[in-house]
């Protein structure tokens, strides 16, 4: 049946419900990074640990979250409307077989080079043995998370593309309370508070995986695995998701560059820019990831109807509602970002120093975090129409382009200023508007999005009120030296002013410009 947005409360209902989720789960990881700031701030072991966890993150991003779900929610879409229930079955189960067999040889090979993979991913770290040593061993612990988190992913692919949004949406939580718990009652017992923290990276992917059993088996496709790499779902799912490793994991892939790179920095770097990069992705994952959720199950089943005007109705209301979170955001989180990381993580192991350095990371961030966002929305539209070639040459491009600007920012900021983490961080945002500006155009080139698609009078509503926001802020905004000497609730009760006093002059500035509420709802026609 055709529809566009407009039409499809229930297209708003889901993302609202898996915003919802992922605020939570966001809320808590907060929660969890101040827990881990204060218990080992940003120093070696530090970066030790994160980069032990970052590897399997990354990947999983790729196997879970990325480059997988975006090949398996389509053909999955394609299978329920032309196969029927059994042919769905059968597909689930030779998935799952073929993820869980090859991640679990992937597994096994990591852990036992470990010591090898450490030395890979953070090249800096060979100046100091005992971190490197440290590195590896961590390694060991947190890499099983990959195949554990990937398996994760699958079923919750599966439930999203039965519009059982809530349980994978829920599913984070359940790590950022085992670290937390793993901080505060197990690490007092290890010498190396970091060990714990891996272990409860560990203990968190089983709980994930088993969180989804119930809920897999109320729909009745608990997967059966098989071992089947001639299953023609199979073989459309690997053609599909081998270019789109590039295509959707650009971002990740920059980070996970950026990671190698702080290795040869000063220590403390690989840390400065976690924090800040956990900052940028509360908006990123609260709003753009809970969207880009929501809409590829949506896409892949309006072309399977082959309804294009729905199609370009859902992505078109997907970069509207982007817009209105990406650029208030960037805005405060570039105004706000010292006294946010004063307040959240500015205790204990975590120094003045520390919070200085990580907001010069965290401002060049979110001059990318519009691009973060619109990557998100724009790739379901290339991949529910089963095209990755053009992802993965974008991907390309914005990839190449990275690394070139790594080379160009890194040395000079290090030079001037001592601070080259944020050449990294600026080289990341900078790639990342090269991809999404190349993936509007394609859409635009392929006549996905009509030429009258670019919410220009939007933009400018949106922008307007974020200016008015911005002002008020800057104006309120008290002096650093003025804000360290406060106690944390009184760093906390002048934030949430700040916080809540922005919102409202954002919100009366969008009512002013003209903006209504059903106009968040409201199938963008290309005449505003």
């Amino acid at each position: 049946m055709s529809g566009t947005v407009a039409e499809d409360p229930e297209l708003v209902r889901s993302s609202a419900v898996v915003g919802g989720a992922t605020m939570l789960s966001r809320v808590l990881g907060l929660l969890r990074d101040v827990v881990l700031a204060n218990l080992i701030g940003a120093n070696g072991n530090a970066d030790a640990f994160f980069v032990a966890f970052k590897i399997p993150n990354f990947l999983r991003r790729l196997f879970a979250e990325g480059a997988f779900a975006q090949a398996f929610v389509p053909v999955l879409a394609d299978t329920r409307e032309k196969g029927g229930r059994e042919a769905v079955r059968e597909l689930i189960d030779r998935v799952a077989g073929m993820l869980g067999g090859t991640l679990l040889v992937i597994t096994l090979i990591t852990v036992m080079a470990s010591p090898l993979v450490a030395t890979l991913f953070a090249p800096g770290f060979l100046r100091d043995p005992a971190k490197l040593a440290l590195t590896g061993d961590l390694i060991k612990l947190t890499f099983p998370y990959l195949l554990l988190i990937s398996l994760t992913g699958f079923a919750g692919a599966i439930l999203n593309s039965y519009q059982r949004f809530a349980v994978p949406a829920l599913t984070p939580v359940i790590l950022n309370l085992c670290l937390i718990a793993a901080a505060l009652w197990a690490a007092p017992a290890f010498d190396e508070p970091v060990v714990a923290l891996s272990l409860g990276v560990l203990v968190a992917g089983f709980a994930q995986l088993l969180f989804q059993v119930p809920a897999l088996a109320g729909i009745g496709l608990v997967p059966r695995p098989r071992w089947a790499p001639g299953h023609e779902g199979v073989r459309r799912i690997l053609i599909l998701m081998v270019p789109a490793l590039f295509g959707v994991s650009v971002s990740q892939i920059n980070l996970l560059l950026d990671t190698v790179l702080a290795s040869l920095l000063p220590s403390g770097s690989v840390s400065w820019l976690y924090y800040s990069d956990r900052l940028t992705e509360l908006p990123l994952g609260v709003f753009a990831i809970a969207i880009a959720t929501v809409i590829l199950p949506t896409l892949s089943g309006q072309r399977a109807r082959a309804d294009d005007p729905a199609f370009a109705s859902t992505l078109k209301w997907a970069m509207r509602s982007v817009l209105l979170i990406a650029v208030p955001a960037t805005l405060a989180l570039a105004v706000l970002a010292e006294p946010l990381l004063a307040t959240l993580f500015q205790y204990g192991a975590f120094s003045a120093e520390d919070r200085t350095m990580a907001a010069a990371s965290l401002r060049a961030y979110t001059l990318g975090l519009g691009a973060f966002m619109l990557v998100k929305v724009l790739a379901p539209g290339f991949y529910a129409r089963e095209d990755m070639r053009t992802p993965v040459r974008v991907g390309i491009i914005a990839m190449v382009s990275n690394m070139v600007l790594n080379v160009a920012l890194v040395l000079p900021l290090m030079t001037m200023f001592n601070m080259g983490h944020v050449g990294l961080a600026l080289a990341t945002s900078l790639s990342a508007w090269l991809n999404a500006v190349l993936l509007y155009r394609g859409l635009r080139r392929d006549a996905v999005l009509p030429e009258a698609s670019a919410p220009s009078k939007w933009l400018l509503q949106v922008g307007l009120a974020s200016a008015a926001m911005t002002w008020v802020l800057v104006w309120m905004l008290p002096g650093q030296t003025e804000w360290t000497m406060w106690a944390w609730w009184e760093r906390a009760t002048q934030l949430g002013v700040l916080c809540l006093t922005g919102f409202g002059v954002f919100a009366s500035g969008l009512w002013l410009t003209g903006v209504r509420p059903a106009d968040l709802k409201r199938s963008y026609d290309g005449a505003q």
